[in-house]
């Protein structure tokens, strides 16, 4: 039974919980036949931006900003990214790191949903920044026990290097398992529930989190997770990494 004037997404100070109930498709400059829902933003406090894009066959996607690197994850469909070298196919479970000021094309060939993060690149004195766009596929990638726990599995999808101020990881969790303890730092995040789901500790709020669902962790939000339920549970998130804390 609906529940009128009622949502599960809860927007605060440092963490926002956000809900697919209340999600509002727009069209964005440049994209044709093509929605956006923008999920997380600066408009929140954000320095960086989480959207879903939905695309129709045949749809395309525009360039980032100037200064500003993407990183796209395929939830569902097909699609062709040309670098300027080779066309890539992507289906469910492809990502692609695009730097910034790296020429590209993406095109859907039938209807499809990606997970989009940007972020302005912040260079680094004496480091080469990223020219090459990486795409790949996120079984391609081993995954390692968080802190020793074989049933947390982390997967870093790009490289852990200083040149990259942004990493993106999938962090699954067999039933029951749970983080090691209530993390508080100055990385923030963007996450999505790919599957399963449990529940959520964010500053002194408790969320119940389901698959679709998305969280912003701003700088210092203490955050926990609990994995509930019988199948495991899988999130995408992103935190910014390597650079000093003046200008992160």
């Amino acid at each position: 039974m609906r529940q009128f004037g009622r949502t599960r997404t809860h927007i605060a100070r440092n963490h926002a919980f956000i809900a697919p109930d209340g999600h509002v498709p727009a069209p964005l400059p440049g994209w044709h036949k093509s929605q956006s829902i923008v999920l997380i933003s600066p408009h929140m406090g954000a320095n960086f931006t989480m959207s879903i894009a939905l695309l129709e066959e045949g749809g395309t996607a525009a360039l980032p900003l100037p200064g500003y690197q993407r990183f796209l994850f395929v939830l569902k469909g097909a699609l062709i990214m040309d670098d300027g070298q080779r066309e890539h196919p992507l289906g469910g479970g492809s990502y692609a790191y695009c730097p910034a000021g790296a020429a590209h094309t993406l095109r859907a060939v039938e209807p499809s949903q990606l997970v989009i993060f940007e972020k302005q690149y912040i260079p680094l004195v004496g480091v080469q920044p990223p020219d090459q766009i990486i795409v790949a596929h996120e079984s391609d990638k081993a995954s390692a026990a968080f802190l020793g726990d074989p049933d947390a599995q982390l997967k870093l999808l790009l490289p852990d290097v200083p040149a990259f101020d942004m990493a993106i990881n999938l962090f699954t969790f067999q039933p029951g398992t749970t983080l090691p303890f209530v993390e508080t730092h100055i990385m923030e995040h963007g996450m999505m529930m790919l599957e399963g789901g449990g529940i959520y500790r964010l500053d002194d709020e408790w969320y119940p989190i389901q698959q679709g669902d998305v969280v912003w962790m701003g700088p210092y939000c203490p955050q926990w997770f609990a994995a509930l339920g019988k199948p495991r549970s899988t999130y995408l998130y992103y935190k910014n990494i390597n650079r000093d804390p003046f200008v992160v």
